[in-house]
């Protein structure tokens, strides 16, 4: 069985939002605007992508 992925892409900056936001997308591997990370789907990254969903676009891939 072939694990599900999810591609998250940040697609507005975080200048201005709070340092938790920031660090919520360095933990998940986010450097820039538009880069894009792939992982696992699991509870705890959907939890990161749905807090800082106002930054982010996710696809399930």
């Amino acid at each position: 069985m072939a694990e599900k992925k999810i591609k998250i892409t940040q697609i507005k900056s975080a200048i201005g939002y709070r340092k938790r936001t920031w660090k919520t997308l360095e933990a998940l591997g986010i450097k820039k605007m538009n880069h894009s990370v792939t992982h696992k789907d699991t509870p705890a990254i959907r939890g990161m992508a749905k807090a800082i969903q106002h930054l982010v676009k996710v696809e399930e891939i």
